[in-house]
């Protein structure tokens, strides 16, 4: 058992990734000062590398409720000296269910103790909490008087739920983030966008309480290193999320309270870099964003999901960005040898970039496809869509219709007829619409099943 003299002050934090951002603040802080001693102690290290750091004698020890009492239980960790004691997120942790663990550790500490908590929120049973373990207490507010983010944008759009995963699918590909961290309310939201994210091709990954600690650690790896370029989280997961490079923040949910805005926008617009930050808003979630932005005296900007043509204009101008590095970096040599060659079959310059633009932009450019709909062999004006699914993959028609209507938008009752044979299936949309669903329906899923859609053969 390590020396108990040594405890002097304790933090308690709801999750691993915020105790350690805490443990390295304090470290920074208390850098000019001798002999204080620091250590972060939480579930998925291994508690034996605790216990002997505990040995040695520490002056400040940052935990998770869990792993605190879990020392405690096995005397590793007596608190008879502690003189501080700080319950940090205190709301989040009683949300987690923390509450036992809080107890039995404000039991053992000293009665003679300064007891610090902090909270977003004051809800009951922090008030309870206070009653019960803090003497005469002082209650502080800090009140926000505005919003100091001076390099983030800030943007609403009004979609409705069903339009949601096309609304950050086009915005993804319309900014073209590095990094863009994605907030719902709930981890059954966080694992149905995940799933729908990951249809689509993108490279995302989720992070909410339900997942081990290190299939959280795995994925930070991924999101802070860049190998993933979109995170989806709960508020209480990202907490303790210190990346500098996150270009866009997503609130695909309005945020519970004005609070959690104010924290999730933060994650971007770090280190003086400029961040953008987005808020769906549905129906009368209007009126929650009209409280966020007195709440923050911050303005909050409508704007409309950028249109198919918005984005492929956006695709080729990133395309124009990357040919004139090329150009600018040089040794092209080898490849002019090669362009004259055939120029001298008597093609000109201007038609062999365009044609090597072609070939870049490949199926992206979806009206290489779209010049197709016209002869499609559908009735008077519909086109008539080929998807790689049938009977076989147990696809009924009402599947064909709730997958197109749910994930485009477009009224059910407008799709035509829809032939299912054994192994693909034929459905007639509306020309107007016939884009739009070729560009929403590419790599997307129906019944679980991963799929390919594309302007049919005309009829023969």
């Amino acid at each position: 058992m390590h020396n108990q003299k040594t405890i002097e002050r304790k933090c308690q934090c709801p999750t691993r990734e915020l105790a350690i951002q805490v443990a390295e603040e304090l470290k920074a802080l208390s850098k000019y000062k001798e002999g204080i001693r620091i250590l972060p102690i939480y579930g998925g290290q291994p508690i034996e590398r605790q216990i002997h750091a505990l040995k040695k004698g520490v002056q400040i020890i940052i935990g998770t409720p869990g792993r605190v009492v879990d020392h405690m239980r096995r005397r590793t960790l007596k608190l008879h000296n502690t003189k501080i004691v700080v319950l940090d997120e205190a709301d989040e942790m009683l949300d987690m269910g923390f509450r036992e663990d809080i107890e039995k550790i404000l039991e053992d500490v000293p009665k003679e103790r300064q007891t610090l908590l902090f909270s977003a929120t004051i809800p009951k049973p922090i008030l309870e909490l206070a009653e019960k373990y803090l003497k005469n207490p002082q209650f502080i507010k800090v009140v926000h008087k505005e919003l100091t983010v001076p390099n983030i944008e800030q943007y609403y759009f009004e979609v409705k739920q069903k339009n949601k995963v096309e609304a950050l699918s086009r915005l993804i590909d319309f900014y073209n983030p590095n990094l863009a961290l994605v907030f719902c309310n709930t981890k059954k939201r966080v694992d149905e966008l995940l799933h729908q994210l990951q249809a689509r091709g993108y490279s995302a990954e989720g992070l909410h309480g339900d997942m081990s600690q290190s299939q959280r650690d795995r994925v930070m790896g991924k999101f802070r290193t860049g190998a993933i370029d979109i995170l989806v989280a709960t508020d209480v997961a990202a907490r303790g999320i210190d990346v500098d490079d996150v270009d866009v923040v997503v609130n695909f949910d309005v945020p519970q309270n004005e609070e959690y805005y104010v924290h999730r926008i933060g994650r971007t617009g770090r280190a003086g870099r400029a961040g953008k930050a987005f808020t769906f808003v549905a129906g009368r979630e209007i009126y929650k964003l009209k409280d966020i932005q007195r709440y923050a005296r911050t303005k909050i900007v409508r704007q409309n999901v950028p249109t198919l043509l918005d984005v492929e204009e956006t695709r080729i101008s990133l395309l124009m960005d990357k040919v004139k590095q090329v150009i600018e970096d040089g040794g092209l040599a080898k490849y002019i040898q090669w362009v004259e060659r055939l120029m001298e079959e008597d093609y000109n310059s201007l038609e062999l970039a365009a044609a090597l633009f072609k070939m870049s932009l490949g199926k992206d450019v979806e009206e290489e496809r779209y010049d197709e709909l016209e002869n499609t062999g559908g009735a008077p004006g519909m086109a008539r869509l080929f998807i790689n699914v049938g009977r076989n993959h147990k696809i009924r028609a009402r599947d064909i219709v709730e997958a197109i209507a749910g994930k485009t938008g477009m009224p059910g009752k407008l799709i035509g007829t829809i032939d299912i044979y054994d192994n693909f299936t034929f459905v007639e949309v509306p020309t107007e619409y016939a884009a739009e669903v070729l560009y929403t329906m590419k790599n997307n899923q129906i019944k679980g099943k991963k799929i390919n859609i594309e302007p049919a053969n005309k009829k023969i």
